[in-house]
């Protein structure tokens, strides 16, 4: 999307070392990549020296990219490294400092080390896609794979550009390839799209031009570890239905410097977000493959079986859900996932992503198609998470039929089969009746609000469709209120009536249930809120400020509604659809 042509001269003229242009013979090629690492050894010589400069005084003091790094920057580098993070998310300055071929820690248990792997092993392609990504950035994980990974093992490396509109992913790039291939013949391979097509279909593309045994995915941002490859191809070799994943450590976004993750499996939560969870370790031994519910966005698959499974969902747009997608369809059509702690990745984390503006209503609109295919009767869960009516929602997904047609193909086991098998920690709530935001009669502007959740006080806010104002309320008479879990062990917060003064609370549900806390209500559309223990209702009050706040105290007839509703539950004939949501 942007092109970048503001290096200084001499920062230009270093960069120009590093990209020989002769690309005419073989001899000259493997010359000028030797002079690529040459160079690179007197950059870094050169950055280690600058520590020794003045400290400078920043002129962005409060900027993430300086808060441990850039100290001896000058006013004008401090400015063109702020501009490079801000287009980027992650320090692209420090990156074109750095060499390609740097080393990285080795974060690989002790066990590791002492592993021994089968001398035949089936053959590798990578795939790496990429959009505007910074040049040197991939340069190095390009570099990290050719230099860690055995050469007999590594048959092709293949970059898909999702159409990327940086000038220096261009010529610049192409040249870089053509050296590559100089030195090892036809190991690369670029594949440009004409247009963006996302995550899922970009994949895709690399996938079946793939032909080795076994097709990793990585994202352009990684830097592979020591003897990463060997951990994957020797368990896909011992089953070819396991899909696995490396441990994926912590690029820092402004140092560069690796951070070391623990041994954790992933998983998701019911809007679809993957995020990290601490499984069951073997401790005798923490060189064992790991269970994993879900993948995320870098994983290894025998070729063969993926495309027997379906590749990747090419109706999962730009960004976002597709590695959950993929995870449902391992589990519940005969593969299975593992975490393998041999094998080692680091990943660059953003410090915020240029087209974040972008993700949230195309993960919302991913997650609904990932449910609609995938988990039958329970995908009434994501809507409740997403606060979107069950029906009548406005939000396109897409043509789901080839997909359904595949999981009956491949007779799949169903949603609920995974969450009792692979995932129990996600717990499905079947009595709920009423969800969304939820409004007072005394002013139908301001909405119930979680508040400070170190607080434990709810509130009256004005209404923002954030998911610290959804409301759940159960047939059972709880009402949960801020951001929806549904998770063993998790944190829902329950609205109690402590028993005793006028302030409401929200506690724990877990907790509450256990010390028989006052948080059961009765409620019906349109009406009050009455504690079933107290014989309280919630109210609002106003106060002299013009403010309103929550308050416990004998029901004085105020009215509440909720946005959505389940089964045309609470609707009584005075009230329209307008006013329930529906």
């Amino acid at each position: 999307m942007f092109c970048f042509s503001s290096y200084s001269l001499a920062e230009k003229a270093i960069r120009n070392a590093m990209v020989p242009q002769d690309t005419t013979q073989a001899e000259a090629a493997n010359k000028s990549l030797v002079k690529v690492e040459a160079r690179g050894n007197e950059v870094l010589a050169f950055v280690k020296a600058r520590t020794h400069r003045k400290l400078q005084r920043k002129i962005f003091p409060d900027a993430a990219l300086f808060r441990k790094w850039g100290d001896d920057l000058t006013k004008a580098q401090q400015i063109q490294a702020f501009i490079l993070f801000s287009l980027y998310g992650y320090n692209v300055y420090l990156s074109d400092h750095l060499p390609l071929n740097r080393s990285i820690p080795d974060t690989r248990p002790l066990r590791c080390l002492k592993k021994k792997y089968p001398p035949q092993l089936p053959t590798l392609s990578v795939v790496v896609t990429f959009m505007n990504e910074a040049l040197s950035i991939l340069q190095r994980a390009i570099t990290s794979i050719i230099h860690r990974t055995p050469s007999h093992l590594l048959k092709e490396l293949i970059l898909v550009d999702d159409f990327s509109l940086n000038g220096d992913l261009k010529a610049d790039l192409d040249r870089q390839i053509q050296l590559y291939n100089l030195k090892y013949p036809g190991l690369l391979t670029l594949i440009r799209h004409t247009e963006r097509k996302g995550v899922a279909s970009a994949r895709l593309s690399g996938s079946q031009a793939a032909t080795a045994d076994v097709v990793v995915f990585l994202d352009a941002h990684t830097e592979v570890n020591i003897e990463w490859a060997e951990p994957i191809l020797a368990r896909i070799q011992k089953d070819h239905t396991v899909i696995v994943s490396p441990i994926i450590d912590n690029i820092l976004f402004d140092t560069l410097e690796v951070d070391e993750y623990p041994l954790m499996s992933i998983g998701f939560n019911w809007r679809l977000y993957g995020r990290y969870d601490y499984p069951s370790i073997n401790l005798k031994d923490d060189t064992a493959p790991i269970k994993s519910p879900a993948i995320m966005g870098i994983f290894a698959a025998n070729r063969l079986f993926l495309e027997k499974i379906g590749f990747l969902d090419t109706g999962m747009l730009f960004y976002g859900g597709e590695n959950v997608e993929m995870s449902l369809r391992v589990w519940q059509c005969g593969g299975k996932i593992e975490i393998l702690p041999c094998s080692r990745i680091a990943h660059l984390q953003r410090a915020h992503k240029p087209y974040s503006l972008m993700i949230s209503p195309l993960m919302k609109r991913n997650a609904l198609r990932v449910a609609e295919i995938w988990m039958d009767k329970y995908k009434y869960m994501v809507y409740l998470a997403w606060n979107l009516p069950l029906e009548n929602h406005g939000i396109d997904f897409g043509d789901v039929s080839s997909r359904i047609e595949l999981h009956k193909k491949l007779k799949c086991k169903s949603f609920g089969w995974y969450l009792t098998n692979v995932y129990p920690n996600l717990i499905p709530l079947e009595n709920i009746v009423g969800y969304g935001a939820m409004k007072n009669s005394v002013n139908e502007m301001i909405c119930m609000d979680q508040g400070d959740i170190k607080g434990n006080t709810p509130v009256m806010y004005n209404c923002n469709g954030l998911r610290k104002q959804f409301v759940y309320y159960h047939l059972t008479g709880e009402l949960y209120v801020g951001q929806l879990y549904a998770e063993m062990y998790s944190n829902d917060q329950c609205l109690a009536d402590p028993g005793k003064g006028w302030k409401p609370k929200l506690v724990s549900c877990n907790e509450a249930t256990v010390k028989r806390l006052y948080i059961y209500w009765d409620f019906k559309q349109g009406a009050s809120i009455t504690n079933r223990d107290t014989n309280r209702c919630l109210e609002v009050s106003k106060l002299s400020s013009g403010s309103h706040i929550l308050i416990l105290q004998k029901c004085t007839g105020q009215r509440w509604t909720i946005q959505h509703t389940i089964r045309k539950w609470g609707i009584s004939s005075a009230l329209s659809k307008n006013e329930t949501g529906r």
